[in-house]
């Protein structure tokens, strides 16, 4: 009797064809699998800032503030010796601009490491699911003088800074928020720090709104987004984790998370400032920002709570519940379990 070795043609075909179905089966898991791993990394990171805010105001009775008028400084670099980093706050010479640690500048390589500070990779700061994250060279010699931040501090829902007072958020320019200033709402009822993406495009400096100025309707903010910003726009959003600009490392509850923007016949993310916080006229055209949270993780962001704790936010959340979570002392009811 003859005896047939190995497979026809027809055979390796049809096993070949089982092999990819079932790869093809497998790889949406391991790609979930990937992302919940790397969500659980950026839930962690925004756990310990939340914890780090904390531990600073238990330190000094406040917690930080966004952005200081002394020298620019965010109020994540204020954080830095809660998330063991206190050899690089030891650097850092508060009433010197953030700006003068560049590469040109005269404290450009304070820390003799040929890095400038402001050009640290912190892993605390970036989100494991950001696709765009590479430092900046600002002064243009080659080499960087910014890393970005995913994470950023809440402002409130619209207003900023006017030149003396800052925003209705858990964090403000120039401002030492205190917890008894949440006795209202309650800590586990506020939104503190949340994800956004880095290199996101912007308009600053339009002076379209000024101290009379309510807060305008998402349909008229999203035409000036739309009209101001294009393709060619800076896109340097969130891209310096020293600077305590909304822009860099603040947001506020303007839009809903991941909200998108048409520019140029695209839809892509972009912010709107009516007037940086340091600018000599703020007091005339104060700082107000449609500033918004954004993540790389489908459908959500994570957002960390004044009272150290962490949860999700979907994108479809109900407006009026996300600018109430946004603010410590408007004084609403807040389910966070629809959120």
């Amino acid at each position: 009797m003859n005896r047939r070795e190995g497979f026809t043609l027809v055979e390796l075909l049809v096993v070949i064809s089982i092999i990819g179905v079932l790869v093809g089966l497998l790889l949406p898991a391991v790609q979930q699998a990937r992302e919940a791993a790397r969500r659980m990394q950026c839930t962690n990171s925004l756990k310990q800032l939340g914890l780090a805010s904390l531990t600073y105001h238990d330190t000094y009775d406040s917690f930080p503030p966004a952005w200081d008028s002394q020298g620019g400084w965010s109020g994540f670099a204020r954080l830095l010796p809660y998330i063991e980093q206190a050899n690089i706050e030891a650097a850092i010479d508060w009433g010197t601009s953030y700006t003068k640690y560049q590469s040109n500048g005269p404290a450009g390589n304070i820390l003799k490491t040929g890095t400038p500070l402001p050009a640290l990779e912190l892993d605390m700061f970036k989100c494991p699911s950001e696709v765009n994250l590479r430092g900046v060279d600002a002064s243009g010699d080659g080499i960087p003088d910014y890393f970005p931040s995913n994470y950023a501090l809440c402002h409130g829902t619209f207003s900023v800074y006017n030149g003396s007072s800052a925003g209705d958020g858990a964090f403000g320019a120039n401002r030492y928020t205190r917890i008894a200033e949440f006795q209202t709402d309650g800590t586990s009822n506020t939104m503190g720090i949340s994800e956004v993406n880095s290199f996101t495009l912007f308009s600053s400096g339009s002076r379209t709104y000024d101290n009379s100025a309510g807060i305008p309707s998402l349909s008229d903010m999203a035409s000036v987004i739309s009209t101001n910003v294009s393709s060619g726009s800076s896109n340097f959003g969130h891209t310096q984790w020293v600077s305590g600009n909304v822009l860099q490392t603040g947001y506020t509850a303007f839009f809903t998370p991941n909200t998108i923007f048409n520019i140029d016949g695209r839809l892509q993310p972009a912010d709107f400032v009516n007037n940086p916080e340091g600018e000599s006229d703020v007091a005339d055209n104060p700082c107000m920002a449609a500033v918004t949270a954004r993540s790389f993780h489908p459908g959500v962001v994570n957002v960390t709570f004044m009272d150290g704790s962490v949860t999700k936010v979907t994108e479809t959340v109900d407006l009026y519940v996300y600018r109430a979570i946004a603010t410590r002392f408007g004084g609403e009811v807040v389910e966070r379990n629809k959120l």
